[in-house]
């Protein structure tokens, strides 16, 4: 199984359409928030089934601020960051994925690309794939679980055009 994740695009779906047609065929979307009244669009555009959670610049919609859900044997938390300061630490973060027994939890908000298992638990942040702050690259993560089960993220970076 083949998942696009990605976050904070920020109304800037550009890079996301770029991305999408390049990584194709995918089985699943995962938006990390802050898309900024683009769901539909980005539904329309990724061809596959998507999962939303909203972000802190996600104003009137009804999209939650956090879901778990099931992706292959893998219970993942979905959630902005924003809520449990990431910006700071991940251990607010930590005990929310702990208490809620998950073995993945997926964040956005701080714009910067983070992959790392943490006492069992895999923290997984694709950065940003329309407002960088690491160091001006888009980035976006692929997530495979191969026929045997197994989890594999890979972080991608975008190289931008110059018009």
């Amino acid at each position: 199984m083949k998942v696009l994740i990605v976050s904070d695009t920020h109304g800037r779906e550009k890079y996301l359409l770029d991305t999408i047609q390049r990584v194709s065929p995918i089985d699943m979307l995962i938006h990390l928030g802050d898309f900024e009244g683009g769901e539909e669009s980005i539904r329309s555009m990724a061809g596959c089934s998507v999962e939303f959670v909203s972000g802190n610049n996600d104003f009137f919609t009804s999209i939650p601020k956090e879901k778990i859900i099931k992706v292959g044997n893998y219970s993942i938390m979905l959630t902005h960051g924003h809520r449990y300061s990431v910006t700071h630490s991940l251990n607010l973060l930590w005990e929310e994925a702990k208490r809620n027994y998950v073995d993945v939890v997926m964040y956005g908000h701080t714009h910067v690309p983070y992959i790392e298992k943490y006492n069992g638990i895999w923290f997984v942040n694709p950065g940003s794939i329309s407002l960088p702050r690491q160091d001006g690259r888009p980035t976006f993560i692929i997530m495979d679980i191969d026929s045997k089960g197994g989890i594999h993220f890979t972080l991608n970076h975008i190289k931008r055009k110059v018009f």
